[in-house]
């Protein structure tokens, strides 16, 4: 197996230590990686996303989600499960019902907009939302016998010379 070492680019970049943990993250090979829950990631618009995670045998509110540090984490912790077996013999127990945590790493600008759980599925909306300032403008040459005019206001016209 191969392993990067990305510390000689922390000393010649600065402001890009964000994507710096995201290669550590990508390139690291985490042990405690599982595929409990089983999860689907869709996107349902042009920036709108949805996380699908299978939940079953779980309430509401045993269910956690949180936005931290550019994070989603959802997990879940059952309540009292010696309780509710304490009457009951299982023969075969097949429905998993251990405690998780999955955390998924939003791109910029991504927040999650609401929740639902559905036949034991949760069901977590996303949307990107890009600031005005961030999206594309379109910037008019001026053709010619017209002069650019900057106004205080940063907009750049067209204004007629004679």
């Amino acid at each position: 197996m191969r392993t990067y070492d990305f510390a000689p680019l922390y000393r010649s970049t600065v402001g890009f230590d964000r994507l710096a943990s995201m290669l550590d993250r990508a390139m690291t090979v985490d042990v405690n990686t599982n595929g409990y829950p089983p999860y689907n990631i869709e996107k349902t618009d042009e920036n709108a996303y949805r996380i699908s995670v299978a939940v079953a045998g779980f309430t509401d509110d045993e269910l956690s989600i949180e936005m931290r540090d550019g994070q989603l984490v959802i997990s879940a912790k059952k309540a009292d499960a010696e309780s509710e077996s304490a009457d009951v013999t299982y023969l075969h127990r097949g429905i998993a019902s251990r405690a998780f945590e999955k955390r998924f790493h939003l791109a910029d600008h991504v927040r999650a907009t609401g929740a639902k759980t559905e036949n034991g599925i949760l069901h977590v909306d996303l949307v990107r939302e890009v600031p005005e300032a961030l999206k594309p403008r379109r910037i008019e040459i001026a053709g010619p016998g017209k002069a650019i005019e900057a106004k205080a206001d940063k907009k750049v016209t067209k204004k007629e010379t004679a």
